[in-house]
């Protein structure tokens, strides 16, 4: 099976043709996740993303070729094939920190997507060195933790005892109030960070809290956002 491969590893027509539909295709399908939930980098940009990091690496095989093979060093050039790829690394860390956003409640969101798209590049510069049995594990993998982790995210998150929060309230005197609703729940409050800017409407404080005991997150929202001083109550 890896003999039968070994033509397309070379740098011939055929081999490029299919390096760089396999990026575009195995890029997109990552990316659809990520465009379905309306996140910043979605199918296209992911397909572009690991297509340009396919591209960029046939070009260093191709410039070692050229160097090495036609020439024969006449012209005392020397390449490295993984200069130029690891230029993508570090091209991407700007690509994926401009989609990294911390909101006013304290909360980093966009950090999968550039998780996602450090991981497509790094699979489209393998893709583009024709590692194809290392190219097929890791969009598995990768695909795996895109579309599937997520739930498993999700189930062990519910059900976790450390749960931190975020409300809106009327007034500073409301506090009070709220950490009395929650210790009712028999819950620990370990950290409140309030938030005092006088430029707000409303203010707001995040809650650090364990749970003595496993029981719905929601239970708890639920009888928070029933206190009248409540505007509005999210677990982040």
């Amino acid at each position: 099976m890896i003999e039968a491969l070994d033509y397309f590893r070379e740098l011939n027509t055929v081999s490029v043709l299919l390096r760089l539909t396999l990026a575009m295709l195995l890029g997109g399908m990552i990316g659809l996740n990520r465009g379905r939930k309306r996140r910043p980098a979605g199918f296209r940009t992911y397909m572009l993303v690991c297509l340009g990091a396919a591209l960029t690496m046939i070009l260093g095989q191709y410039e070692h070729y050229i160097l090495n093979t036609l020439w024969e060093g006449r012209y005392g050039l020397r390449t490295d094939i993984s200069r130029i790829g690891a230029q993508v690394i570090n091209g991407i860390g700007f690509l994926g920190a401009g989609t990294v956003l911390v909101t006013g409640k304290q909360e980093a969101k966009g950090l999968t997507t550039a998780a996602g798209l450090w991981a497509s590049a790094s699979m489209g510069l393998t893709i583009g060195a024709g590692f194809y049995e290392c190219v097929a594990l890791a969009f598995l993998l990768i695909f795996l933790a895109v579309w599937l982790l997520p739930r498993l995210e999700v189930f062990i998150i519910e059900r976790a005892r450390n749960i931190n929060i975020y409300v809106e309230f009327t007034s500073l005197d409301d506090i009070g109030q709220i950490i009395a609703c929650i210790k009712a729940h028999n819950s620990h409050i370990y950290d409140v960070d309030i938030n005092r800017d006088k430029e707000r409407a409303r203010p707001s404080a995040i809650l650090s809290i364990r749970l003595e005991e496993r029981m719905p997150h929601t239970k708890l929202l639920a009888d928070i956002s029933a206190l009248d001083c409540i505007y509005s109550i999210e677990e982040t």
